[in-house]
This record gives C-alpha cells, structure tokens and sequence, in this order.
C-alpha cells in the first residue's frame, strides 16, 4: 500500500469516507478490481513515483491521476513489507482465483473423492491469501504454517463428511429440505474451516502481538513530517491482534455466507425448470455464473465490515500502551484482510 512507500507527507486514506459503511464498500471495490491484475511492472513503477513524490512533497494536491495511482498500489503493494503481493492472491483476484475452487464444492452430487478434493485445494488457496495478506510486523514460522494447514483441511474435510453421511439420515425431513441442505454442507465446511483457517494461520499474530502506532490527523502528520519526525510504532500489542484476527476471520464467514449459500439455492430452484431439464450442458455455465455474480458483489461487502486500518482506544489495549499514549489516547494498526 502507499504508507509503505518513502516520504514523510501521507495520502488521505481515501477518497471515500471511511468511517462509514458504504465508503468502505466503495474503498473495498477499488482494491478488489480486477482490471489492477492488467497493470504492467512498469505502470506499478510509476504509480509508485507518483505517490512518492506527493508524499515528499513534490506534487501539492490529489489529482484523478494520483487517485488511481494510489488505487494501483494500494491493490498491488502489501502494507508491511512494500512489496508486491503475489498476484493470484491479491484482493483483487479473489473472485477469479475462488470462482473454480467454488464451482467445485458446490457441484451437485459430489461424491466422497471429490469433496475430499474440492475441501483440500480451497483450504490450500485460502493458507495462501490469509499467509500473503497477513499482518507482517510479527512473522509466522514454516512449521506453524505447516501445522495449520493441515489442521485447517482436517477441520474442512471432517464437517463436509460429517454432514455428507447425517443429512441422508434425517428421514423426517422432505426429500426437497435434505436436497437444499446437501447443497449447504459446503457453506457449513468452507465457514468454520476458513474462520479456523485465519486463527490458526495468524496464531502467532495473537500470541506476540502487532505494531500499533499512534492515531494521529492529517494536520499532526503534516507537523510532524516538517519537523523530521516519525510516527513510529508505540510497541506490540496482544489485545489489538486479536482484535485485528477475530475481525478477519469473520469477515471471511460473511464473505462465504452469500457465495456458497445463494448460488446453490437458486440452482436448485432452476434444475425444476424446464429449461434446464432440456439444456442438462447448461448446468456448470448457469453455476459458474451465479457464483461470478455474486462474488463481484460479496467481496466488497464483507471486506468494508471493518475498517483495514483500525482506530482504537488506548484504554482497552496493554498497560505498556496506554502509559504512553494514556487512557483516552487513540491508536491503529493494520488489520490485515
């Protein structure tokens, strides 16, 4: 992101107002499109100068041509190290990078073999995104990374079978009721092992704590940059990671509930359709499709739920922060996504 690049001058968050919901929605959407993913090594250069010379001073006012640059790194650059995120696991692939993995879980009939399969290489790609999006200021060892890996697969596979094997066994239920929750075990599976998944993946966030920094306006940055000072991190805090998790987690739980819940529903209701009855080739399309739209439209959503850069009181954080910065002081800290 653009607080990772040189100069003491910072960007204003957002063009949109970010304090509430639908402004990060329309924040959320800009780093989720997928037309940054097109963006060469050399636009990424330059979008880079471009901020760096407003941060240094050199450029005076945000610009539609700065607003986009800002819009490039944001979606490209991780917040922590600077560096670019790995491209399948960007924000901003997302939806394209889940839309095969999601077609797979929600196929119709689905047997054992494949569940099994569809389970693993979900929870293999969400390790990958909650590893690269995660909060850098406290690393993550290869054998917790490991660890959590397999814990989260065992935890998805065994729901997804658990309830594969119960819902055929609740005889007092209508046929149609037993066909719609089939077409939810995936929801069921991917919810609880995702929210597992972000837990046990930054684990080692909760238990050394993340850098929290002063909250401070864009006036005092101001002051503060023309008098070479910088707004250096005021410690570690166990408190405030574990906010910044439990928030990703379930924001990963509400970014699930409508991709694997509404795509299923309505295909249900469009097999009993004769037109689909006569087109059976159309029914991986019609999938496809329903979860596509979706997606474009759930992202942004579950990422606005809490802000990225989160604003708390000192008050509820460690002792150690508080005596700095006192009980009613305000500080942040990148959540992560």
């Amino acid at each position: 992101m653009s607080a990772s690049l040189p100069g003491k001058r910072d960007l204003p968050a957002s063009q949109y107002n970010l304090d509430t919901y639908w402004g990060r929605v329309r924040q959320s959407a800009d780093l989720a499109d997928p037309r940054t993913l097109f963006v060469s090594s050399a636009g990424l250069e330059s979008a880079k100068r471009l901020v760096s010379s407003y941060k240094q001073g050199h450029v005076p006012s945000m610009t539609p041509e700065l607003w986009r640059a800002k819009k490039i790194v944001d979606s490209t650059l991780h917040p922590d190290t600077g560096q670019p995120v790995f491209l399948p696991f960007r924000m901003s692939c997302f939806v394209i990078s889940n839309l095969v993995v999601t077609a797979g879980m929600l196929t119709p009939g689905l047997k054992t073999t494949g569940t099994l399969l569809w389970q693993i290489t979900n929870q293999s790609l969400n390790v990958a995104i909650n590893s690269a999006n995660a909060n850098k200021s406290t690393s993550l060892s290869t054998s917790t990374l490991i660890q959590s890996y397999f814990l989260a697969v065992s935890a998805s596979c065994s729901v997804a079978l658990g309830l594969n094997s119960l819902v055929p066994r609740l005889k007092h239920l209508s046929p149609g009721t037993r066909t719609i929750l089939t077409r939810l075990v995936p929801f069921a599976a991917v919810a609880s092992a995702g929210a597992l998944n972000v837990f046990l993946m930054r684990g080692e966030e909760i238990r050394k704590g993340i850098d929290v920094f002063p909250s401070v306006s864009g006036a005092q940055k101001s002051d503060m940059a023309k008098e070479g000072k910088d707004n250096g991190s005021l410690g570690k805090s166990k408190k405030a990671a574990t906010i910044a998790v439990a928030e990703t987690a379930l924001s990963r739980v509400l970014n699930a509930t409508p991709i694997m819940v509404l795509p299923p529903l309505i295909l249900v209701r469009l097999q009993r359709t004769e037109w689909l009855r006569r087109r059976p080739r159309m029914l991986l399309p019609v999938n496809l499709g329903l979860i596509l739209t979706t997606s474009v439209f759930a992202l942004p959503l579950a990422l606005a739920a809490f802000p990225t850069r989160q604003q708390i009181r000192a008050g509820s954080l460690e002792r150690e922060i508080v005596e700095k910065v006192g009980e009613d002081g305000l500080v942040e800290f990148n959540r992560g996504i």
